[in-house]
């Protein structure tokens, strides 16, 4: 039986899952875990949730405490305690407690470092006010909740379009107040890729939020209010000239992995600026293991570092770090990014590479978009799944996928984070059986119709063409719409196209020139690829628009 002192840093996600880990594994281990926080194990996915009022009970978010920790897993919990020094040479750490401010020395044969990210605060002048807020734990979200008690804010500002940002967005739509959300990029959800994020930009104007996309914050000016029970509000200055007046500010920009405590250590930090780490979760001192946040893992598909700061990869860096420090030789097996956000009646969810990621690697790839349904379409309740799948150009490997909608987004992605970790390709993916009734699925589900047309492109049996080439078609090329004139007058076209609809396609080949190359649409892209394999078995060249009009609409051209 094991004899070893572990000692670790911080008690979220890593460092709570590697203690209870490391006690499963060995019950003579002393572990000892500080916090500088009040709490540990608490649930920082749900503070949005129960800002917003989904969940009621602020005691839901509180998963352990120091008690229940002692109580089922012999874990020494100690609140309230920052770890502000490693000494690596005596193999001990200070100990500052918050309240006091005593210090101690406590040693340790094993140490754990999981101090998680911070959130980022740009240098903005006037940003230090009592109405601007970051969110990263329960003290953060009580200040953010005593802040609406007190100012009754009728206006609030997130600065920033990630998975923070978006959750506070909705958050104060839900409580009825009137919401801006600032985000500096040309979109939101930064893991998907623009024309995915579009139909978010839709939802998000269509809830009444005004959205500001492309534009920064450059000053904050703070006024103090003379009504009793009000602190006052804010000035937001704009990078395009617009002043927005706002009672409450949260600002989402991101986060930074926290590695004061490492770099002061002389522990090696990597090219991203978090803590380095190997496929063991060791640090460049092999008593010193990381995990979570504040670390640089290995991107699965590249083994390239990279900066995820996801709560699954940090549970799980935190068990295998527990196995290590206890004798076993388990390896981190990379991280793809899967990930899913919650936008009003939306849910968007991405896994391992998007295009702007494939652009920057120089890795040669395809994509195929599917708008399918989330269940048989006769069914009462389906709705549309608007899918993206990624794939290798040569070897047909799946790379990425990103899924849109309101019913069955995290199934279709969970789906194809599988494929990836498999290594599957879409010839392979097109074979998966899926589970299929009409209130659940379809029988050619929306993972398998992707795959097919993936297939029919690797095969030559499709040719396609994508949005962001029709508004620049050469002259050789005709755009051929193949939708029903109603569809055409409910739904809109595209500017130029010549409308046959296709069940008469078949009988009026002679209206097509022969010369020209025939760009083929409808509203998702099955009619098109119909008329196109009827176009070029009857000698016309030709192409389908991937994704359909669709796509086309929604896309930031």
């Amino acid at each position: 039986m094991s004899t070893e002192k572990i000692v670790i840093v911080g008690g979220v996600a890593g460092g709570a899952s590697a203690a209870a880990r490391a006690r499963r594994l060995s019950e003579s281990a002393e572990i000892v875990l500080f916090e500088r926080g009040p709490y540990v194990s608490f649930a920082n996915c749900g503070l949005p949730y129960h800002i917003g009022g989904e969940i009621e009970e602020r005691d839901a978010l509180l998963l352990q405490t120091p008690d229940s920790f002692l109580n089922r897993f012999n874990v020494d919990v100690r609140v309230h305690s920052e770890v502000v020094r490693i000494n690596r040479q005596d193999k001990t750490v200070t100990v500052r407690n918050c309240l006091n401010l005593s210090e101690s020395v406590e040693s340790y044969d094993r140490l754990l470092l999981s101090p998680g990210a911070a959130p980022v605060i740009p240098p903005i002048d006037g940003i230090e006010n009592p109405l601007t807020f970051s969110l990263r734990n329960v003290p953060d979200m009580d200040n953010i909740l005593n802040a609406i008690a007190e100012n009754k804010p009728e206006h609030a500002t997130v600065i920033g379009g990630g998975f923070i940002g978006l959750e506070m967005m909705e958050a104060f739509h839900h409580r009825g107040t009137k919401t801006s959300l600032i985000e500096l990029s040309n979109q939101v959800m930064a893991p998907v890729d623009p024309e995915m994020a579009a139909f978010l930009h839709q939802e998000i104007a269509g809830k009444g939020i005004d959205l500001k996309l492309g534009v920064a914050l450059e000053s904050i000016q703070f006024h103090p209010s003379t009504a009793e029970g009000k602190t006052g509000h804010l000035s937001l200055m704009l990078s395009n000239g617009d002043i927005i007046k706002t009672e409450l500010l949260v600002m989402a920009v991101g986060v930074r992995p926290e590695t004061r405590l490492a770099h002061e250590a002389g522990l090696a930090l990597g090219p991203l600026g978090g803590i380095a780490t190997n496929a063991y979760m060791q640090t460049s001192d092999p008593d010193i293991y990381a995990v979570g946040d504040a670390i640089e893992d290995s991107d699965f598909m590249t083994g390239k570092p990279a900066l995820v700061p996801l709560a699954g990869p940090a549970n799980r860096q935190g068990r295998i770090a527990a196995d290590n420090m206890l004798g076993r030789h388990e390896t981190y097996q990379g991280t793809q990014g899967t990930a899913i956000c919650k936008v009003f009646d939306l849910a968007v969810a991405a896994t391992g590479k998007n295009e702007k990621a494939l652009k920057r690697e120089e890795i040669d790839y395809e994509k195929v978009y599917v708008h399918g349904a989330s269940h048989a379409s006769y069914y009462p309740g389906s709705e549309t799944v608007s899918l993206k799948l990624i794939f290798d150009r040569a070897t047909g490997k799946v790379l990425g996928a990103q899924a849109l909608g309101k019913e069955g987004i995290d199934k279709r992605i969970d789906v194809i984070a599988v494929a990836i970790r498999a290594g599957m390709t879409v010839e392979q993916l097109q074979h998966l059986e899926l589970t299929y009734a009409p209130p659940f699925g379809s029988a050619k589900d929306v993972i398998n119709q992707a795959a097919f047309v993936a297939t029919n492109i690797l095969k030559d049996d499709l040719t396609i063409i994508h949005y962001d080439a029709i508004d620049s078609l050469p002259e050789y090329c005709l755009l051929l719409d193949v939708r029903n004139p109603g569809e055409l007058a409910e739904l809109g076209a595209i500017p130029g196209a010549v409308n046959i609809p296709l069940d008469q396609l078949r009988g009026r080949h002679k209206e097509l020139p022969r010369d020209k190359r025939i760009i083929v649409y409808c509203q998702v892209g099955l009619r098109g690829y119909v008329a196109f394999r009827q176009l070029v078995n009857n000698g016309f060249k030709a192409a389908n628009l991937a994704g359909g009009y669709k796509t086309w609409l929604m896309a930031d051209k």
